[in-house]
């Protein structure tokens, strides 16, 4: 994973390698300046040569990928044509947690509601001196778009970036190819079936509909046949592996499931209910394109078939870090197989200092104060406990305490009752959450995408 590195005046410069990194640490030519991101401060450089680099987005309705690359065009001498090379330099994954946010806002209804329906006292509910401005979204939807577009200028201190790929539309790439095509060659063209399959294999959580089998190579089948009357609607399809969708052959589903009633009505039931985390995606893309387009950059957009379909081509893992290494108009891609930074929003707290029963009622009180002995909770620290059971070095995220006796969350383990003199600063909690990926696998076959 690549290294950040910023100038003596902060000014984002080209990342380096890790191996660079810890060589101008140990000679004291650097210092870490933050550690999710990695980035170091060169202490004897001002400014310094730099090449662009393009952020690429992968929007989805829970997790953004992120994609820093390096971008190389080669021109062809005999023909004339660019081939577009991506090196990649840093992958990112940022976790929303719209989730979280829609059940605190439908818990605080909860308690209004039943506020204003005891007999302690009435008031109507307001509704007509509410106004909405023109466009706006549910908070768990504009939580997406802010931490997406929150993410996007803090790189943009880290490292020097000329351009951002988002993907947004669908292109229609054959014309632009062949302005003649028509007709049957036009439908049955390059990405042809992308958008379909890549809609069925997330309404059916990229499993077999019949047998719920999992990474195995599966088909496009239809519920009700073609032979008897079934279209080519989305409503009408779904995936199964390959022994399943022969031994279904024409007949129909109720026929084929007459055994299995309870998979039969989940089918039906899936088949009909609409895609929530595509229509949030549909809802948001759009000023998500607005607020990257507010920074000033070149955008360039690509729709979800185009990425499948350079994924698939490139034999490139199903992740969301390196589907946005495969966004927009991507020829040849290097260096994707790299750790990922799992990024999770968390949110800074809550102002809320009274702890509820579900109905609402107290049932106990948190400290005035969020920060205790110069430390907030999920700060990053470092304890150093010289003797005792707890005795050793420890990183990890801090729970404070009002006595000064806090919690160090570490992975898969939390140590209780750390005195705040054995803490030192590492990083300052920003609202989110860090951990690193390893390398995806690459023995992943492209039906597995």
């Amino acid at each position: 994973m690549a290294v950040f590195v910023l100038d003596k005046h902060k000014q984002p410069l080209m990342p380096c390698t890790e191996k660079r990194a810890r060589l101008l640490l140990q000679r004291g030519r650097a210092v870490v300046v933050r550690l999710a991101p990695f980035t170091i401060r060169l202490k004897d450089r001002v400014g310094g040569e730099t090449q662009p680099l393009r952020l690429k987005l992968d929007p989805d309705s829970k997790t953004t990928g992120i994609a820093l690359v390096r971008e190389t065009e080669t021109v062809d001498p005999e023909t004339g044509e660019v081939e577009r090379t991506a090196h990649v330099l840093w992958l990112g994954e940022l976790e929303h947690r719209g989730q979280a946010i829609h059940k605190a806002l439908e818990t605080r209804r909860n308690f209004r509601r039943s506020r204003r329906y005891r007999k302690t006292r009435f008031r109507a509910p307001r509704f007509l001196n509410r106004t909405r401005s023109e466009g706006w979204l549910p908070p768990s939807l504009q939580h997406r778009i802010d931490t997406t577009t929150s993410w996007v200028t803090r790189l943009q201190r880290l490292a020097p970036i000329t351009a951002i790929s988002q993907e947004r539309v669908r292109f229609d790439t054959q014309i632009m190819q062949n302005p003649e095509i028509s007709g049957v060659e036009y439908q049955q063209g390059t990405l042809a079936g992308y958008e379909v399959r890549e809609y069925l294999l997330e309404k059916f959580h990229r499993t077999c509909a019949y047998c719920g089998a999992k990474d195995v190579p599966l088909e496009i089948e239809h519920i009700v046949p073609r032979s008897r009357g079934g279209s080519n609607r989305p409503s009408n399809l779904t995936l199964a592996c390959r022994p399943c969708n022969r031994k279904k052959a024409d007949k129909p589903i109720e026929v084929f499931l007459a055994r299995k009633p309870e998979v039969l009505k989940r089918i039906q039931a899936q088949a009909k209910a609409p895609l929530r985390d595509a229509a949030a995606v549909n809802a948001t893309r759009w000023a998500l394109f607005a607020a990257l387009k507010a920074t000033g950059l070149p955008i360039e957009t690509g729709s979800g078939g185009r990425t499948k379909y350079n994924r698939s081509r490139l034999d490139i893992p199903k992740t969301h870090a390196l589907d946005a290494v495969c966004v927009g108009q991507v020829d040849q891609v290097q260096n994707w197989n790299r750790p990922v930074l799992a990024i999770q929003a968390t949110g800074r707290g809550a102002y809320c200092r009274t702890r509820a029963f579900k109905n609402g009622f107290p049932r106990g009180y948190l400290i005035r104060h969020k920060r205790v002995r110069g430390f907030q909770t999920d700060d990053w620290v470092r304890a150093e406990v010289p003797k005792g059971k707890k005795a050793g070095i420890h990183v990890g995220r801090v729970a404070v305490r009002a006595t000064g006796s806090f919690n160090v969350q570490m992975p898969g383990k939390t140590l209780e009752g750390i005195s705040h003199r054995y803490c030192r600063l590492l990083q300052r909690a920003d609202g989110y959450g860090y951990a690193f990926q390893p390398k995806p696998q690459t023995e992943i076959a492209k039906w597995a995408a």
